[in-house]
């Protein structure tokens, strides 16, 4: 089997940049801010976009504005739950992936993306395409799309990263061990993209190494 690493796999860990041409959204970045300060996700969407963005460089038929748009609005529905409920019932409960919190972000994910995208400049095709991602990106099993398939991919990917690791450790509640070997015989095997496994393996070994997981 392969070992991937930042010797052998380009990705935000091995500093690397995407080698893609794509195109700007700068605008949709402005527009989804107000939505962005609610569990982390001013740290966690711009690392998703750049994850989505490492994957579309070796997936040249999938629509790379659909695909980084859904993956910089997914998660913007947590600015409008509870927040006393996000830790209690999305991550901390025994059905936390389908917890009704977990659908209730998914729809005011929805509902954000057609209120801001319109004065973006995207019409109704455009923004069907984007919200048929979000919608159900946690709570839904199966993948609709090569589109949806790299916005879960890169959803994921920054749980492996150090900060990504370092933030589930505690809204989990376990240490950064245990965060760790979930990634490794669960979450990685559910990562769809040839790329995604890749950069998975490389920056999971790098945070076992940097957190010094063989000892504590």
């Amino acid at each position: 089997m392969t070992t991937y690493t930042f010797e052998n796999t380009p990705c935000i860990g091995s500093g690397a940049t995407p080698v893609g041409t794509y195109t700007n959204i700068d605008h949709v970045w402005l527009a989804a801010e107000p939505f962005m300060r609610t569990r982390m996700n001013d740290v966690h969407l711009p690392m998703t976009v750049t994850y989505a963005e490492f994957i579309l460089d070796t997936e040249p038929e999938a629509d790379e504005e659909v695909t980084r748009v859904a993956a910089l609005l997914h998660d913007v529905g947590w600015s409008r739950v509870d927040e006393s409920r996000i830790l209690s019932e999305g991550f901390r409960s025994d059905n936390f992936l389908t917890s009704d919190i977990r659908v209730e972000h998914e729809k005011h994910g929805c509902d954000i993306a057609r209120e801001i995208l319109p004065g973006c400049g995207y019409d109704d095709e455009f923004i069907t395409k984007v919200t048929d991602i979000i919608d159900g990106h946690d709570t839904r099993a199966e993948s609709y799309s090569i589109e949806d398939s790299i916005m879960r991919d890169s959803d994921r990917m920054w749980r492996f990263n150090p900060t990504g690791l370092g933030f589930s450790a505690e809204w989990f509640a376990k240490t950064p061990r245990a965060i760790a070997e979930a990634l490794e015989n669960k979450i990685i095997k559910e990562m769809i993209t040839e790329r995604g496994k890749a950069m998975a393996r490389a920056e999971l070994d790098a945070t076992k190494k940097l957190f010094r997981l063989d000892l504590i």
